[in-house]
């Protein structure tokens, strides 16, 4: 999108400020569908600095996500977690993972997120 969406930045930023990462979204962006919920960008940061931490290979990477800057104005990113990217049937990683899009990016989006099955 040139101009990103402004419903899609009003819910990232009532996100940001409500703490809550009980939002459901599925985005489509660069031909990728990703589903799941939304999460303050400091929750979402933290989260990852977690599991680089605990990593033997890639524990030095931990801090750079621990360096939050809040910037003044509306989001510019959703920060997804326990999230997929949707392919035919299936949703990768099962278990979910931890996605940064750029709202400009979005070419389309939905409230909920979308169920697999591989039935």
């Amino acid at each position: 999108m040139s101009k990103p969406d402004e419903l899609l930045v009003n819910v990232a930023a009532l996100v940001e400020s409500g703490q809550s990462n009980q939002m459901s979204l599925t985005v489509v962006t660069g031909g990728a569908v990703i589903t799941g919920r939304l999460a303050p960008e400091a929750v979402w940061r933290e989260r990852v600095s977690e599991v680089l931490e605990d990593s033997d290979q890639l524990g030095e990477f931990s801090a750079a996500f621990t360096a939050a800057t809040r910037k003044e104005g509306p989001p510019s990113h959703l920060h997804f977690h326990v999230a997929r990217i949707l392919q035919g049937t299936m949703g990768i990683p099962e278990t979910g993972g931890m996605y940064r899009v750029s709202i400009e990016d979005v070419t389309a989006w939905t409230v909920g997120d979308f169920s697999y099955s591989d039935h």
